[in-house]
């Protein structure tokens, strides 16, 4: 960093350090950028998805999850504006992250904010991915040892021994540098994606056959009251919420791509292409879901072929959902290692401990780098997102609350009002208007999420 940019408040570090001189080269495609956000975008929330159906009913359902669909695709556009600055496309100045955007348009008190939401939901997003891998593995487990042993086999095991096993993994690819340096772990975790995908919806589709029939009906599963009826709504929303968080990654994945053409021309290409394809996936996946199950859908999907003759092959798509999550953690999770580590060593640049970096070479690898400040806090960051995922380990809830705490002010809000002070909106005029209309809109639906969300976790730990 230059001398000019040392005399300024430490407020300004994140910004700071996307503005001076820039060494990474850059080398993401159209195709890369849709690797990364399908690989943050299909993953735990798809085998949510025929459970959200099942609690809104055939039109409801689809309905949602194609409006929550388009607004996230409206703010991603408006976000991929402002990665340059003060030109969308030839600005000198980059915002390499979410936080160092909103810092930039909207000053530093709402940079701050933004920080902290985004770094929350980043933290949500791991504990949901531990969760989910531990609920796939024992699915594993159980299944081999069913057919092995006979369906009166006493096979149920602890979940916490897999959220342990998960944890440890994630410690060792925890230590790559940064975000630049697992696109080849994105591309492997976006094939697994798909491929569990169609397998849960083909096995889905195979069950309707067998039936006959498709469940289901249009107002969605009968409860024994409306109040009742009100809060599953809501938990639904939010885990359909949740199915769409690429807008927390969106400047770090921007920030991949060369150019020309412009990031943004590139970045606007592969959010349509990727909002797309998941969104066709997501309406299939949870119709044929909830088709095949009706009332009995399951929380996540690939849990109700226990004794489907397929064994197999749901096995296998477990394993390609393990694979995929181990990916996935580490997308939303090495932008939160890049902010608080960057932290760090602004404020202690002496420090050796904080700032130097050890050449470490291993028989039959190649050198590696080691930061003993990299080494000790994502070390401690990943165990403890494993603990959190032991001690509530409730998957539709979570992943309810991740969305609903994120959907609003990370979607809505925080691009909205970046887009009016870019653009100089004059108050009051149809525009003005119209978005002012569309953000209350989102906070409302956020907050009914949040609510029974929440409701939901509690109403699980008492029981």
């Amino acid at each position: 960093m230059d001398v000019a940019a040392k005399s300024e408040s430490k407020d300004n570090l994140p910004l700071l350090l996307t503005q001076s001189a820039d060494p990474l080269k850059r080398t993401g495609t159209v195709w890369t950028a849709v690797a990364h956000i399908v690989t943050g975008v299909i993953g735990s929330g798809v085998l949510s998805l025929p459970w959200s159906t099942a609690q809104l009913g055939w039109l409801a359902g689809p309905f949602s999850i194609l409006l929550i669909a388009s607004i996230t695709l409206f703010s991603s556009f408006l976000l991929c504006n402002t990665y340059r600055h003060p030109h969308p496309e030839y600005g000198p100045n980059r915002s390499a992250s979410y936080l160092d955007v909103v810092h930039l348009h909207l000053g530093i008190s709402n940079g701050r904010l933004s920080g902290l939401l985004v770094n929350i939901s980043l933290y949500g997003f791991a504990i949901a991915f531990v969760i989910t891998t531990a609920i796939s593995l024992r699915t594993i487990q159980n299944s081999f040892c069913y057919h092995n042993k006979g369906p009166e086999a006493a096979c149920e095991s602890v979940d916490a021994y897999y959220m342990l096993l998960f944890g440890a993994i994630q410690i060792v690819l925890s230590q790559i540098p940064n975000f630049h340096n697992i696109k080849w772990l994105s591309v492997v975790a976006a094939i697994m994606s798909f491929t569990y995908s169609f397998i849960g919806m083909g096995l889905s589709i195979a069950q309707i056959i067998e039936k006959g029939h498709a469940e289901g009906s249009i107002g969605g599963i009968s409860t024994s009251s409306g109040a009742e009826k009100l809060w599953l709504v809501s938990q639904a929303l939010g885990d359909i919420s949740f199915s769409y968080p690429f807008s927390t990654i969106l400047m770090e994945i921007q920030d991949t791509l060369k150019s020309p053409p412009p990031e943004n021309q590139t970045m606007k290409k592969a959010s349509g292409i990727a909002v797309t394809v998941t969104t066709f996936v997501y309406l299939s996946c949870g119709g044929a879901g909830y088709a095949a199950f009706g009332d009995n859908t399951p929380g996540n999907l690939l849990t109700g072929f226990g004794s489907s003759k397929f064994y197999w092959l749901v096995n296998f798509a477990n394993a390609c959902l393990v694979v995929h999550l181990v990916g996935s953690y580490q997308v939303y999770s090495q932008p939160l290692f890049a902010t608080v580590e960057n932290w760090f060593r602004f404020r202690f640049p002496d420090s050796e401990f904080v700032n130097h970096t050890y050449m470490l070479k291993l028989p039959l690898l190649p050198t590696f780098e080691l930061n003993f400040l990299s080494l000790s806090f994502r070390t401690a960051y990943v165990a403890s997102t494993t603990v959190i995922a032991m001690i509530f380990p409730y998957f539709n809830q979570i992943l309810g609350v991740l969305g609903s705490i994120i959907f609003w002010p990370l979607t809505i809000y925080f691009p909205v009002e970046i887009y009016l002070t870019q653009s100089s909106t004059v108050s009051w005029t149809t525009k003005w208007v119209l978005l002012r209309t569309f953000s209350i809109f989102g906070f409302l639906f956020g907050l009914f999420t949040l609510i029974g969300c929440i409701k939901g976790i509690v109403t699980e730990k008492i029981s």
